[in-house]
């Protein structure tokens, strides 16, 4: 009987693989296609296409847009709701960075002792 094989990656596993229509992604967030769209043209997210040509989300994407509707449900323009996002994400993304700048600083420190 040959070794079992690592579990072969899942892309429904995968937060990047673009999985849900354009209808589903809309549906799951509890809005429409022409906001999804409106996300697209202000490059908050850019959706893949599927062969036919029809816009595929991952479920990162979704997590941006969800956060992005928050914003404009709580009256913030489209506009201003995108760039918040970015920010957001950038910001996060900066400090996460840091972080591991700071435990490899830490780890590089010389031991001294007492």
């Amino acid at each position: 009987m040959p070794p079992a094989s690592p579990r072969p990656v899942d892309n429904l596993d995968d937060d990047d693989y673009p999985a849900y229509t354009m209808g589903r992604a809309a549906e799951m967030l509890g809005t429409t296609p022409a906001f999804l769209r409106a996300l697209g043209e202000h490059r908050l997210i850019t959706p893949l296409r599927s062969e036919g040509g029809h816009r595929r989300y991952s479920r990162y994407q979704l997590r941006i847009a969800a956060r992005a509707r928050e914003l404009v449900d709580q009256g913030t323009p489209i506009e201003a709701a995108c760039r918040i996002v970015i920010l957001e994400d950038q910001l996060e993304e900066a400090q996460r960075i840091n972080e591991q700048l700071r435990t490899q600083s830490r780890e590089s420190q010389p031991k001294t002792s007492a």
